[in-house]
């Protein structure tokens, strides 16, 4: 390590910047959320270094010999000028300056800007000693999608109530105290409700007991990066995951590296399993006193059973909640670069399924499909040849066109085009995790529509007879 890493109190410091445009700016930005006093040397100032200096946030000099150099305790040099850049680097450790800057010039630096996360009072800097400055920014990205944004609040909130915690909290028992509040109070819900939150535990002696939660979360429908920011924070705050069979284990290395991962996929026809040893077990470990992840592909809230899982828990009386995920409808639609809706062509979207509950009857996928509509069909390869044989009776035209999309947004994802005719030899050898995307656009409706009309009503009243 060739950099020491440290942070400075900026109280009655004063950080010279040698520059008047852009470069200068930049570095002006970082320090003027700091307490320190700030010098700007420049012949002229870009209008947003001017307006500090004219809101009283900072002093301008246009000349370098009468800056202060030795008082400086940082000076940053942001001409954007090589030869003035190293001519300015010259005179400022010529006249005492001890940490020097020059941006983008590392051989000329004491002192490196690293790459901030700022939650205040809680800041995270990422340094790459000046080799890989992009790196550092791609990095503190990563920790922007980690840290609740009102992190900072809690922060500053534990500290105005560090006496009170003192004189309320056993000394043995602190430790574990703070370790409740920075798990548990979540600042997302309201600064007011979580200082009411601490100080209702502090005047108990100690925190509540345990107490369990279920959150449904949807983790998308391939790629780990399409999981939401709120799904990632309760992963990593979660005890105990439940996730199903078509997760990427990439989300699952998002967790807690402690929390346990129980797999409860269901293979297609199997019940290893079934849904009522599901609900139970997430029920057992919500009722232990624990934060429970049930993770489930694409959104918890289509074709992903929530509702039964929801009504167990209400049934049990554990608090539980759905984090909305990228359904997979949404996941093939962008694998294809294409909207799921058209103005004036598709203005209705469809999401229906090729597989009910045991006995049920089929959807009545011809009532769906109509003129101007994109209907989606989940878990429906197996059904394909009756979905097509439905829809052609009820005069859908056998031309209009149909994707496939196979493992969307994963790294096995597979796109097969065709038409309605051809649909059970589109979707033959495939397995599950297939969308099937059907349009059926205005523009072929106006050119089928005085063939087809007369067959799909006397399809439909045939279906509805026999549905009955």
């Amino acid at each position: 390590m060739q950099t020491f890493p440290m942070f400075l109190t900026m109280n009655q410091r004063t950080v010279i910047i040698a520059g008047g445009g852009e470069q200068a700016a930049q570095k002006a930005r970082l320090i003027a959320r700091t307490t320190a006093g700030i010098v700007l040397v420049a012949p002229d100032l870009d209008p947003e270094l001017a307006g500090l200096v004219g809101a009283g946030r900072a002093r301008h000099l246009t000349d370098p010999a009468k800056a202060d150099w030795a008082g400086a305790s940082l000076v940053f040099v942001a001409t954007g000028d090589a030869a003035r850049d190293r001519a300015l680097h010259h005179l400022a450790k010529q006249r005492g300056a001890a940490l020097v800057n020059v941006v983008d010039r590392p051989a000329l630096c004491d002192a490196f800007t690293p790459a901030i996360v700022d939650r205040d009072p809680v800041v995270v800097a990422i340094g790459t000693e000046g080799t890989a400055p992009v790196l550092g920014r791609n990095i503190r990205a990563r920790i922007e999608t980690l840290l609740e944004p009102r992190l900072g609040d809690l922060a500053a909130l534990a500290g105005r109530l560090r006496g009170a915690v003192e004189a309320g909290i056993p000394h043995e028992g602190r430790r574990a105290f703070w370790d409740w509040v920075f798990r548990t109070v979540r600042p997302a819900d309201g600064i007011d409700a979580a200082a009411q939150q601490i100080k209702t535990a502090i005047a108990a002696g100690g925190p509540p007991p345990p107490a369990g939660r279920i959150s449904l979360i949807g983790a998308g429908p391939g790629a780990a990066d399409l999981l939401t920011l709120r799904g990632l924070r309760r992963l990593q705050e979660a005890d105990v995951i439940f996730y199903d069979r078509l997760i990427d284990p990439a989300v699952l290395d998002l967790a807690r590296r402690d929390a346990e991962r129980i797999s409860v996929g269901k293979e297609v026809g199997g019940n290893a399993w079934p849904q009522d040893r599901i609900n139970g077990v997430i029920v057992a470990a919500a009722r232990a006193g624990k934060l429970v992840v049930r993770l489930k592909s694409g959104d918890p809230g289509v074709f992903g059973r929530a509702t039964e899982e929801i009504a167990a828990a209400r049934a049990a009386g554990i608090a539980v909640e759905i984090v909305p995920g990228v359904t997979a409808a949404a996941g093939a639609a962008a694998s294809l670069t294409r909207s799921l809706t058209e103005r004036g062509e598709t203005d209705t979207l469809v999401l229906t399924t090729g597989r009910c509950r045991p006995g049920d009857p089929s959807p009545d996928w011809a009532a769906h499909v109509s003129p101007g509509t994109t209907t989606c069909f989940y878990m429906a390869v197996g059904a394909a040849p009756q979905i097509r044989d439905r829809l052609l009776a009820a005069g859908t035209p056998q031309d209009i066109e149909v994707d496939v999309i196979v493992a969307a947004q994963s790294a096995e994802e597979r796109q097969l085009a065709g038409r309605l005719g051809d649909l059970p030899d589109l979707v033959s050898g495939i397995g599950s995790g297939a969308i099937i995307v059907l349009r059926w656009p205005k523009a072929v409706s106006r050119r089928t529509r005085v063939a087809s009309v007369a067959a799909r009503s006397h399809a439909l009243a045939q279906h509805r007879h026999y549905a009955t």
